[in-house]
């Protein structure tokens, strides 16, 4: 029988060979065991935070006071005893996850992908970035509490779009960017929906952890839509202080007719995706 095979060109032989390359270097990079460990502590301490957050946000449907956003979490972690300490694990742990989503952005996962994934490949790579980002930012904002000196993040929200807001450039801006966090927001409902979060775990799963990830991901989600949502209506109002970030979507559904049902049940939705947390801290794929 003949062979209707092509021979494989340089060009692709080549491909395949970086391709090869760059899986194995970040194969390598994820399966260091100290790197990992790291890595997934990362986990635990998104975990910790998101924990807060949620405590946070039922206190002040009750009457309470409080910063439900990542820096008012980090700021009331920051003065309880030890809590500087966990701060310095978590610097170390965010910028760790950072760098594994770059070398997973910059490289790939370390799997082979066939032809009809190179698409899908592609948008996981952007969102290895963007999760490389969000995890630097988490380092930043848990190194400056561990110094003192952390700020508000409901306050540089407002302040920044308190600026942008004087240029037409810098309104469009902002107006695309309320649109790209409430689709992030509505990715991570379908994800939820789906249970499409699975495919981020290996092993076998408990009912327990796809309950955790269906509502902690819905609730997630639904925040990250609200915050967007807000930064829409400060434009769209000349409101800059509107645009306060997580915590200021929190206090507008407190705001709401049954209002404290609500945000109690904002803040549980956030505690779960908190409690999930730490099973991806086990299970996710490294």
């Amino acid at each position: 029988m003949p062979d209707n095979n092509p021979p494989p060109t340089s060009s692709s032989t080549s491909s395949s060979a970086s391709y090869d390359n760059s899986s194995s270097t970040a194969a390598q990079l994820a399966q260091n065991s100290i790197f990992e460990r790291f890595a997934r502590t990362g986990f635990v301490m998104s975990g910790i935070v998101h924990l807060i957050i949620g405590y946070i946000a039922i206190r002040i449907a009750l009457g309470g006071a409080g910063t439900a956003d990542q820096s008012g979490a980090m700021s009331e972690l920051a003065g309880k005893p030890g809590g500087v300490v966990a701060l310095w694990v978590g610097v170390v742990a965010f910028v760790v996850m950072a760098l594994w989503r770059l070398a997973e952005a910059a490289l790939g996962s370390s799997s082979k992908p066939d032809a009809d994934s190179k698409k899908s490949e592609a948008i996981e790579r952007v969102k290895a970035f963007a999760l490389a980002v969000v995890y630097f930012a988490f380092a930043v904002s848990a190194f400056g509490f561990t110094r003192g000196s952390g700020e508000s993040s409901s306050g540089q929200s407002a302040g920044i779009t308190a600026r942008m807001m004087h240029t037409t450039a810098g309104t469009i801006a902002l107006i695309a960017g309320g649109l790209v966090i409430i689709a992030i927001g509505g990715y991570h409902v379908y994800k939820g929906v789906s249970q499409n979060f699975l495919e981020d775990l290996e092993g076998t799963t408990s009912d327990l952890v796809r309950r955790l990830g269906t509502v902690g991901y819905i609730a997630k989600g639904l925040a990250i839509a609200a915050v967007g949502l807000l930064v829409i209506l400060a434009v769209s109002r000349s409101e800059p202080g509107k645009a306060a970030g997580l915590d200021g979507a929190f206090k507008t559904v407190g705001a709401q007719p049954y209002g404290v049902v609500l945000l109690i049940l904002s803040g549980l939705g956030i505690i779960t995706y908190g409690v999930y947390s730490f099973a991806m801290a086990r299970y996710s794929k490294m």
